[in-house]
């Protein structure tokens, strides 16, 4: 899962590194908005403005957390 929204997030925020410790530090607005988006189609799970922490963004793997968490809650 961790390469499939690697892939997704890298393709629609190029400039963006997603290796970074401090991933949060990096986006915008839009791009907090276009990862929160993305993920809700692609993972048909419901994110809102309220999921958009430091610490549920501040690295690839605090998303991944964040999207597996959100599966199971709708399970």
């Amino acid at each position: 899962m961790k390469e499939k929204i690697r892939e997704m997030l890298e393709d629609a925020l190029p400039l963006v590194d997603f290796d970074s410790d401090f991933l949060f530090r990096e986006l915008d607005s839009l791009g907090v908005t276009t990862i929160l988006m993305m993920l809700s189609d692609e993972f048909g799970i419901k994110l809102e403005s309220t999921d958009a922490t430091p610490k549920n963004l501040k690295s690839l793997d605090n998303i991944v957390a964040m999207v597996e968490r959100k599966i199971k809650e709708q399970n």
